[in-house]
């Protein structure tokens, strides 16, 4: 039984979030009080998420429940849906937003102007109530909703900081994400006139239906197109990912922290659920939608790296880096099974946990080299900063997959989950590929950091690390090797919180 304290989080923890965003304006414009109260509640509501996930694997069972919003119950009100993996996931973006805003109070309070950071504050607010609501929701249009706000507040978040640069990235992240909304306002305008329904369980018993009878299948194909091309545009996988290294690029490193690791994962979690929940992975593989995902996930691992080894900046290598890594989870959920769609869920914490500590080393590293980012300009930075250098060291590590580190256990989850595939060949030769040349450009970036500097003495002036930023990265160090080392327990949550998806 769920007692009504733990009944009641998800809803709670999007409230929180909600609260927080609309209160942040009213407090001081100048001081730390809005960043703060904005890490005080999303540190309360990973604590939440703690307790439930607690409560929903408690006696090793894999608890699920329903909360109605509202007065009208199903199939005309709206619902959250809570179980082992949402629960996890909040918690895993609860903690890594904290520690990507705690890491980066520095960068943050030399790159956005002192009236900016309050709207930062609410745009962050708002960022985390929306991936909580992608998270917990159970209908599409509520999904809908959160996504628009995600847009918003992601857009807004890179053009805090000022510049030409940034605004034109900003302008440029929010037209490619409008027409990845506008697909998938389409598709679920399609899927309600097919269905007659919005809650994504009964519009699931519709779809069945409709396969089971052979109706209406060419519009039932063009509505999964139409959302899964939608949120693949917004979850920057390959070939629509052009906008996600300007706008990593040119913003602040509390920004490209929480883009990469945070916003992308939280359109790719609404595909998951579309894929398993909505429509069923029968009728995925049916439609043929889990070739095209298969396929582009691959083409992502290995054309992300690509142009990973083609750049000079090391923040838009690390978002091109980002590009490859969205090809694993997409590989993983084109395998369509069980295992895959879980070890592309352990992959999407791998990468919220490790992006935001890559994107904090790498602005720890420009600001000990004078705020520079070209990966030369780099060179002895290690030794300035001791705890940004160990930080590109784990990341790079992790997403090489070397052993003992996060990235490996993902990358072992995902090879062994394609032995249930047909297409093992083209999957064991895309993961070895792109393993291949993520070493080809984190090594040479690792290697020139450790190089020491004739004149550092002369070329490093920067203060040292700050003690939320010591905190924060000794946090995503230890994330990043438990993640490695006791992956295990971890995956077997995933794999029953997939089940009861």
């Amino acid at each position: 039984m769920i007692n009504m304290f733990a009944y009641n989080i998800p809803f709670a923890s999007i409230f929180l979030m909600m609260i927080a965003a609309i209160v942040t304006p009213l407090l001081p414009k100048h001081g730390r009080v809005p960043e703060k109260l904005s890490c005080v509640m999303i540190a309360i509501v990973g604590v939440l998420s703690a307790y439930l996930l607690y409560v929903l694997t408690r006696g090793g069972q894999s608890l699920s429940f329903n909360f109605a919003m509202g007065h009208f119950p199903a199939p005309w009100g709206n619902e959250l849906r809570a179980g082992p993996l949402e629960a996890v996931l909040s918690l895993v973006f609860s903690v890594a937003m904290l520690l990507s805003l705690t890491g980066n109070f520095a960068s943050t309070a030399e790159d956005i102007a002192p009236a900016r950071r309050q709207i930062f504050c609410v745009l962050v607010n708002l960022l985390t109530a929306s991936l909580l609501a992608l998270t917990y929701t159970n209908d599409l249009f509520t999904a809908y909703v959160f996504i628009e706000i995600n847009t918003i507040a992601a857009c807004a978040i890179v053009a805090v900081k000022e510049g030409p640069e940034t605004a034109r990235a900003a302008l440029r992240y929010l037209i490619m994400s409008l027409v990845g909304s506008g697909l998938v306002m389409i598709a679920i305008c399609l899927l309600y006139d097919l269905t007659g329904h919005l809650l994504m369980q009964n519009m699931h018993g519709a779809i069945q239906v409709l396969v089971a009878t052979k109706s209406y299948m060419m519009p039932l194909t063009v509505s999964l197109a139409l959302i899964t091309t939608g949120l693949a545009i917004k979850s920057a996988l390959y070939p629509f990912a052009s906008w996600l290294p300007d706008a990593h690029g040119s913003s602040t490193n509390a920004s490209s922290a929480i883009l990469s690791g945070l916003v992308l994962k939280g359109h790719i979690i609404t595909i998951i659920k579309i894929f398993c929940r909505v429509y069923g992975l029968d009728v995925i593989h049916v439609l043929r939608m889990d070739t095209v995902i298969f396929i582009l996930g691959i083409a992502a691992m290995i054309m992300g790296s690509v142009h990973a080894l083609r750049q000079k900046n090391v923040k838009r290598m690390i978002a091109w880096s980002s590009v490859a890594q969205v090809g694993y989870i997409f590989l993983g959920v084109g395998l369509n099974t069980v295992a895959g769609v879980a070890a592309a869920c352990l992959h999407i914490i791998v990468h919220a946990c490790v992006k935001p500590m890559l994107f904090t080393a790498a602005g720890g590293l420009s600001n000990a080299a004078g705020h520079k980012k070209g990966l030369h300009a780099l060179m002895g930075t290690f030794y300035v900063n001791v705890w940004a250098g160990l930080g590109l060291i784990a990341g790079a590590c992790s997403m090489m997959g070397i052993p003992g580190f996060a990235g490996f256990a993902s990358k072992l989850s995902l090879t062994l989950a394609s032995f249930e595939h047909g297409s093992i060949f083209w999957a064991l030769s895309a993961l070895a590929a792109s393993s291949v040349l993520n070493a080809l450009y984190y090594v040479p970036a690792v290697i020139v950091v450790m190089t020491r500097s004739k004149d550092a003495h002369k070329k490093f002036t920067a203060p040292p690390p700050t003690l939320s930023y010591k905190v924060s990265m000794s946090v995503f160090l230890a994330l990043n090797f438990y993640l490695g080392l006791f992956c295990v327990p971890l995956l077997r949550l995933i794999t029953r919180g997939v089940n009861v998806l």
